[in-house]
């Protein structure tokens, strides 16, 4: 008599913490993040001399790369040397315009055994 008054209460508890591991979400909802904690631009350091792809030159600026597809811009940043856009004909802050370059075929990279 004793064994299935303890086999019930087993499962009773068993029962019980099921049941909060099955509520617990709907009590306390987990948040969600539409973005990765990974980066998907990578900025190359320093400054390069960039070139449309018709072989015109823009200037020194920053390279990024798309780590998502490959694609390759150029941000140039109009003076000579410098690592962010300046323009010092005015006062207001200048905005760089993207030029697109190329893009690194990341696809074709088979790894290594």
């Amino acid at each position: 008599m004793r064994f299935d008054l303890y086999t019930k209460v087993v499962l009773t508890v068993i029962a019980l913490f099921l049941g909060v591991l099955a509520l617990r979400p709907t009590l306390h909802p987990v948040a969600v993040q539409a973005d990765s904690d990974t980066p998907h631009f990578y900025i190359e350091p320093g400054i390069t001399n960039i070139r449309k792809t018709d072989g015109s030159s823009l200037g020194d600026g920053k390279v990024v790369i798309d780590l998502r597809n490959g694609d390759v811009w150029g941000f140039p940043t109009v003076l000579f040397g410098s690592l962010y856009p300046v323009d010092i004909s005015t006062n207001k802050p200048p905005t760089s315009k993207p030029t697109y370059l190329g893009r690194f075929d990341f696809s074709a990279m088979k790894q290594v055994p």
